[in-house]
């Protein structure tokens, strides 16, 4: 990652509950300003507003140069802007109606907070373009298997037309600081509402999916529990890799990047801390193929904070550990209840 992300994560998200979780992957001493964007304990709701939501985004028209001199107007479409440095974010039909960070965001999540739960963690990407925030519980949970995480609920939305708010629960393996599928056995509650002049917060469905942040500390944990009991041998491992990672038969490219990605899956699976304690099982499996994801594989088109975030918003990374089983269940030749 550049330099310039680097800096931009440091000063565009807010990381909370360190004391529980640690710094984020991106964390940097010498990026931060005089006021750190981590907190050892929850992210007070006008830190957030103050430090990331001060701007508003403006509705602008659209113009267009005139062959013959001048400039026109484009009928029916409008330019949303940050008010704040005047950055394009998106290009929309007059039916395109802004979702406001604060509004949706804050205020929203503010009624929906209960006294056990905290803003997590909040930030913006692509130019703030896009924002989020989690809510999450404020004590860590740790299964006997020795896997600890935090469950919480995302809210994001954005203003250059890649997502529709959304309220969608998720995990947070602590070990790795990755996203993971919230329920491995299916797919995690969400809510969706689209940027439209009709568009109405339908609050008791939101209410609903953050509820189950509580019923997710025992769904997730029973989870891993099943897949921690499910032995994995070597030869199944080398089979797993087959079906995950197929070998082109032929040299060139495209056989450099699958013998490159499976020496990483095998390295991250006998020797990364992050992995190996599960080594020889479902669990280290799920987890091998999550890391790698998070942290080893190449980027392109976007960069790794950006995609990590959206992945776990749009539902990216619920396909990841959803097919990472049902490819495992069929080597295994067994049946995965979580892989359905």
């Amino acid at each position: 990652m550049s330099r310039e992300s680097l800096e931009w994560l440091n000063a565009n998200t807010l990381i909370g509950f360190t004391e529980k979780r640690g710094t984020a992957w991106h964390y940097r001493a010498s990026m931060q300003s005089e006021e750190p964007n981590h907190y050892p304990g929850p992210i007070p709701v006008d830190d957030v507003k103050r430090r990331l939501f001060s701007w508003e985004a403006v509705s602008s028209p659209v113009y267009v140069e005139d062959p013959r001199g001048g400039i026109s107007q484009v009928p029916g479409r409008q330019a949303i802007l940050r008010s704040d440095n005047g950055h394009v974010m998106g290009i929309f039909s007059d039916g395109y109606e802004p979702h406001p960070y604060v509004e949706w965001l804050i205020h929203t999540i503010s009624r929906l907070l209960d006294a056990d739960l905290s803003i997590g963690s909040a930030g913006l990407l692509k130019g703030g373009a896009v924002a989020w925030v989690s809510v999450e519980v404020p004590e860590n949970i740790r299964t006997p298997e020795g896997v600890e995480f935090r469950p919480h609920l995302f809210g994001a939305t954005s203003f250059d037309g890649s997502l529709a708010t959304t309220f969608k629960r998720a995990v947070t393996n602590i070990v790795c600081d990755n996203t993971m599928a919230a329920g491995l056995a299916e797919r995690g509650q969400q809510v969706k509402i689209k940027h439209s002049r009709h568009s109405k917060f339908r609050l008791a469905e939101a209410r609903d999916a953050l509820n189950i942040v509580y019923a997710l500390a025992e769904e997730f944990s029973e989870s891993v529990r099943d897949l921690c009991r499910t032995s994995v041998n070597r030869w199944q491992w080398d089979a797993f890799l087959d079906a995950h990672v197929p070998m082109p038969d032929q040299p060139g490219r495209s056989r450099t990047m699958a013998e490159n990605k499976r020496d990483t899956l095998t390295r991250l699976w006998n020797h990364d801390l992050r992995v190996s304690p599960w080594c020889g099982t479902a669990w280290g499996v799920v987890q091998a193929v999550n890391t790698f994801t998070h942290h080893e594989q190449n980027v392109r088109g976007a960069e790794r904070a950006e995609r990590n975030m959206l992945r776990a918003v749009t539902g990216g990374i619920d396909e990841l550990d959803r097919g990472t089983l049902r490819t495992l269940s069929a080597v295994l030749d067994q049946p995965l209840a979580v892989a359905a």
